[in-house]
């Protein structure tokens, strides 16, 4: 009997994620220690989703029952699709975008970001990292090394320095995203269909930061934890914090 797509794609996924769980562990929990260090100093952990849907990669994260509240997602518009998505395109593309971003962020020595974006190869992506190296920023790419590999050097959405992202990071948990992204043949249709990446990198993501949180109940330290608003008492829990993080948290 053949299979549903749905069951396919349901066997796709289930295998790209057992071998993020088994081939990145050690990234991820060498990572989250410095995640750890961050929040024990009451430091932010700063995150960019820099393109399209890679934007959800730091939503996914950010004001998030069971997320931690030290989380700075960076919600450029300039990348968001809800501004245009062949704008945003076009954005991420564009020499210095992302130089502007880290700048207007005000992201600075000591500092950690978090650059989240599947494919790795953009000008954007690109610029914010080698900005954050120049400020001694610490940066952490979440990103696909097959993915960035398999694309040829003179792809219009390359930065110019031909560089990928997980060479340009001081740490990299990769997500095992293929090119395209899409991983589903359906008969009758000539291009993949069923993305791959919202998965990869929403795993990858919560997993690291369940694994900071852990590092530092081992130590002691209490850290602060959104609870839903939408359940029974989430709104009182989450005052008591809110307070901390005003002011601190650029899009709160």
């Amino acid at each position: 009997m053949k299979k549903q797509i749905m069951q396919s794609y349901f066997a796709e996924i289930t295998g790209y994620l057992t071998k993020i769980m088994e081939e990145e562990e050690a990234r991820i929990q060498q990572a989250a220690g410095l995640l750890a260090e961050q929040v024990a100093q009451d430091r932010l952990i700063h995150i960019w989703g820099p393109g399209g849907h890679s934007n959800m990669n730091a939503m996914e994260v950010f004001f998030r029952a069971g997320g931690l509240m030290h989380v700075n997602a960076i919600l450029d518009e300039g990348t968001l699709l809800s501004s245009g998505a062949m704008r945003s395109m076009s954005i991420e593309r564009n020499p210095g975008y992302g130089r502007i971003v880290v700048q207007d962020n005000r992201l600075a020595e000591g500092d950690i970001l978090i650059i989240a974006n599947s494919y790795g190869i953009n000008t954007a992506c690109l610029d914010a990292a080698f900005a954050c190296k120049e400020r001694g920023v610490k940066t952490i790419a979440v990103t696909s090394k097959i993915h960035a590999e398999s694309t040829p050097a003179d792809h219009p959405a390359r930065h110019p320095s031909k560089i990928n992202l997980y060479e340009a990071c001081d740490y990299f948990i990769d997500s095992k995203v293929q090119s395209g992204d899409a991983v589903m043949d359906i008969d009758g249709i000539p291009q993949k269909m069923g993305a791959m990446s919202t998965f990869a990198n929403a795993f990858i993501l919560n997993s690291l930061m369940m694994e900071t949180a852990s590092i530092l109940a081992s130590r002691g330290v209490k850290v602060p934890i959104w609870r839903s608003g939408n359940a029974p008492g989430g709104d009182a829990w989450n005052q008591q914090f809110i307070n901390r993080f005003l002011g601190k948290v650029r899009w709160l």
